[in-house]
């Protein structure tokens, strides 16, 4: 029986009817192995050539009325109606692809215009690059190159959410910029209007009986909420469900849309420092201190796998679309990415070799009149001393800027950009965020690096965000290239950064926010194309730590959550 997946040369010569040789077709077109090349399907057989099948029933309308080709149309994406009032059942499968291609060619001119339009008048450029921009968008690479386009220094537009007794440990906000999640080390989570600024509901801490003896002693999985500090929380994209976690040991998932409790799920052996949702999907990874990483489905409820590799403690975790994460193993010094289908994981090495390996090794006493040369030339052009150079004892944070690229944060106060394909940092930019002095009774005054306490990526673009307990949140943009970053912009803010987001503000976005009167919109071409109106930055600040209270920040701090709205250039 011949493969319907794949078209062999005998295929070609027999006579198929036109319901069959559409149906194939479909099927080849979803093949991860075929490609578009010069309007024909290509797919790979067993010995790994190519093979080129003509499309002869859609060679004459393969394009539409603009002249867009309609099989370069990724159908499957979101915003495209399955269904329409024009619907015939007897319709083949090409008849259905076409009109569906026209109503979202229809949905995209009436995004790009405004007011009445004449369809024939419509700039075909912006259809087209509206166009590659959905493709882009769902083969995981970078391809929003905005930074240029933004006023990074001074937000437009400024909104401040207090309402935990003790420091903000996580903030997100929904991809509909509706609703605006916060956690305390109170043990609380605050749902906000992220419209009008106003506080929701409250998820209060829980309380344990201590009543209870032996087997009938009350355990955290039977309450509907958290029995101690919550360390992270995480949305799904649809905004259908909200995970958090902490100290308990334990994931709560809530029903945001009631403002209910849901499931509870144990199975860490520590507390849980991390969550991260599988973008557009359910599937929702947690981290812990317990050096694994747990991967649960939340469409049927259920737990998945546990994977193990790190060998200390997990602090930071982040997903994007594809079936990877990556996490951060804090003194074990390794950035770790997970390849969840394939059950392997690739490790990234950080921070540099200390006094004790070096002795060990041999080579504590040798080469010192090159070091020093070394280090005379470092020193002059970075302005640090090399012979007080500090070795990163622990990775704080990791944030995916693509699939295949991610920046991390360390406690040196250095931030590198890695990528898969390199075991070794591309680029790294040393104390990132000053030196934090403390006077010492003995050795006087101790400059130590702030490291960095929270890191975060604009999904497929190159801006970046680093915040530390310097009293700035930095703004950084990638190179082209995706070779280096440079800073670009700060922002004033005091107190602990504990958590960072950024999301892309689409048009419309913050319609009806009382917060946003005065925000400037821009009329950019290159704006309007990426469909990014603004950039939203979501900051959990506090006066201590979210993972401990060695470091407090008091004077002039107080703890919230600050939401800032970045406008593009006029």
């Amino acid at each position: 029986m011949q493969d319907p997946f794949f078209a062999t040369s005998k295929s070609k010569k027999r006579k198929r009817s036109t319901s069959t040789g559409h149906a194939t077709k479909k099927i080849a077109r979803k093949e991860k192995g075929s490609q578009r090349v010069n309007g024909s399907l290509a797919t790979k057989s067993k010995s790994g050539k190519q093979k080129r099948v003509e499309d002869e029933e859609l060679v004459s309308d393969r394009t539409d009325e603009d002249g867009v080709d309609i099989g370069d149309l990724d159908l499957r994406a979101d915003d495209i109606p399955e269904t329409s009032g024009d619907e015939d059942v007897d319709e083949t499968p090409a008849e259905k692809r076409l009109r569906l291609a026209k109503l979202y060619l229809d949905s995209v001119k009436e995004g790009l215009a405004e007011g009445e339009y004449d369809a024939a008048e419509i700039d075909k450029e912006l259809i087209s690059a509206r166009l590659r921009q959905d493709v882009l968008e769902h083969s995981g690479k970078v391809h929003l190159f905005i930074a240029d386009s933004y006023d990074l220094t001074a937000p437009t537009a400024r909104l401040r959410c207090r309402g935990h007794r003790f420091s903000v440990t996580s903030a997100t906000a929904t991809e509909d910029l509706k609703w605006l999640f916060t956690s305390g080390k109170e043990g609380h989570i605050n749902k906000w209007d992220l419209k009008t600024g106003t506080k929701v509901v409250t998820f209060y801490k829980q309380r344990l009986d201590p009543k209870g003896k032996g087997k009938e002693k009350a355990s955290p999985l039977d309450l509907e909420g958290h029995s101690d500090e919550v360390l992270a929380l995480a949305v799904s994209s649809d905004g259908q469900y909200l995970a958090s976690a902490g100290k308990d040991r334990k994931i709560c998932v809530w029903d945001p849309a009631k403002d209910q409790w849901v499931k509870n799920f144990g199975g860490h052996k520590d507390s849980i420092s991390g969550l991260a949702f599988r973008k557009n999907t359910k599937h929702l990874y947690s981290a812990s201190f317990d050096r694994t990483v747990k991967l649960y489905d939340l469409s049927v409820m259920g737990y998945v796998e546990t994977l193990f590799g790190h060998q200390d403690s997990i602090i930071s975790l982040d997903a994007l679309r594809g079936e990877t994460a990556v996490t951060a193993g804090a003194r074990d010094r390794t950035i770790r990415y997970w390849k969840i289908p394939e059950e392997s994981q690739l490790v990234f090495r950080g921070g540099g070799k200390s006094a004790i390996r070096e002795l060990l090794e041999g080579g504590a006493f040798e080469g010192h009149e090159d070091d020093e040369e070394a280090g005379q030339q470092t020193k002059s052009k970075t302005g640090v001393d090399p012979q007080k150079r500090f070795v990163e004892g622990s990775i704080e944070c990791v944030a995916l800027i693509d699939e295949t690229n991610f920046v991390s944060g360390g406690d040196t106060g250095s931030i590198c950009l890695w990528n898969t394909g390199k075991k070794k940092p591309i680029f790294t930019q040393a104390i990132c965020h000053g030196f934090h002095d403390v006077e010492s009774a003995t050795e006087g005054i101790v400059r130590t690096p702030r490291w960095i306490t929270s890191i975060a990526c604009l999904r497929y673009s190159d801006i970046f965000v680093s915040g530390s307990w310097d009293g700035e949140i930095k703004m950084w943009k990638l190179d082209s290239k995706l070779k280096s970053f440079s800073l670009i912009g700060t922002v004033e803010i005091p107190g602990v950064v504990n958590s960072l987001q950024l999301l892309s503000v689409p048009k419309g976005g913050l319609d009806g926010a009382t917060w946003t009167k005065n925000t400037r919109i821009s009329t950019d071409k290159t704006v309007k194309v990426t469909g990014v109106e603004s950039i939203l930055l979501v900051a959990g600040m506090g006066q201590e730590h979210r993972l401990g209270r060695w470091l407090s920040v008091k004077e002039g701090v107080s703890n919230s959550t600050v939401v800032m709205v970045f406008s593009p250039r006029t």
